[in-house]
Parts: structure tokens; C-alpha cells; sequence
């Protein structure tokens, strides 16, 4: 695959609707072309401890951010049609379709793949786990800002550039 857009979201709370920040990578014919990078203000917007204590965002950091539907109109001119990849795109996938159907945004219906799936699939049981920076780290990329959406999507893309 040398056409794609990795994606990472992370959320405010337990709710899919939550998104509070989101990352691109752009790649095309296997070089990185662009990256992207916006905080969200979440739906509903409120932050739970746990989901902090991951990503380090609060909702001081999201206070004058932009709703979904724009930060998304950012992402869609970057994407065009591209395939999306993400590290489980069952959750990024399941973040991204509820904010749509919350916000009216119609759905493109495009492919979504899965590094962790592929990850699954390549290296077996020769990982002690399937989790982004091990796999990551398997595919020569060291991501040091795990949990940061930019970041877990430029990982995402290394992965997807060496196995899908």
C-alpha cells in the first residue's frame, strides 16, 4: 500500500462522539506528503480522569478549539478519497463515524484498514504484544509521544508502509 491516510483520534470520555484531538498523515506513492493536527472540541464536553491520564488533554487545552465539523472539513481536503489506515480502526473508525452521524456529516463510505490486525497477521506470536509502539518499534519507528494523535498516526504510517 503506498496511498493512504493513517489516522489517530483520541476522546474526552468514554463516549464515541468525544474526539478531542486528531492526527493525519498523508502518504502518497510511499512518501509522506503532508500531516495534520487539530484539537477538537468534544461532544459532550467533558473530560474523564482516565482518558487524561492517557493523552495528557484536558478541557482547558480544548476550551476555544473547533467542533468536529470543521476540524473534519480540514481533514477531508487533505484525505480526498484516500484509504484511512489506524492502529485498531475499530475504534478510530467507530470515533470518527459516531462525531459524522452526531454532527449530520454524511458518511464517504470509504475503505479503513487495520495495523493492528496486519500486525496480528505478519508477526504472530514473535511480538510480546500487538500494541502501536511495539509494532511500531518492529517496523523501525520509535514513537516516543505515544497517545499524542499525531504522533500514534506517524507510527501508524510506518507500520502501514512496511506491512500492509
Amino acid at each position: 500500500m503506498r496511498d493512504f491516510a493513517a489516522i489517530d483520534f483520541e476522546t474526552a470520555n468514554r463516549e464515541a462522539t468525544s474526539v478531542c484531538a486528531v492526527g493525519v498523515v498523508v502518504v502518497r506513492d510511499g512518501v509522506l506528503t503532508d500531516t495534520f493536527y487539530s484539537l477538537v472540541k468534544p461532544y459532550p464536553n467533558y473530560y474523564s480522569f482516565w482518558n487524561v491520564r492517557v493523552h495528557g488533554i484536558t478541557a482547558r487545552d480544548t476550551a476555544d478549539a473547533e467542533e468536529f465539523p470543521a476540524v473534519w472539513q480540514q481533514v477531508e481536503a487533505r484525505v480526498g478519497e484516500l484509504p484511512l489506515v489506524a492502529h485498531n480502526k475499530r475504534f478510530d473508525e467507530a470515533c470518527m463515524r459516531a462525531a459524522m452521524e452526531h454532527y449530520g456529516i454524511p458518511d464517504p463510505g470509504r475503505e479503513f484498514l487495520c495495523t493492528l490486525v496486519a500486525a496480528r497477521r505478519v508477526f504472530g506470536k514473535s511480538l510480546p504484544n500487538h500494541r502501536l509502539p511495539t509494532v511500531a518499534a518492529a517496523c523501525g519507528f520509535k514513537l516516543r509521544h505515544h497517545h499524542d494523535a499525531l504522533a500514534d498516526a506517524m507510527a501508524c504510517a510506518a507500520i502501514a508502509l512496511k506491512i500492509l
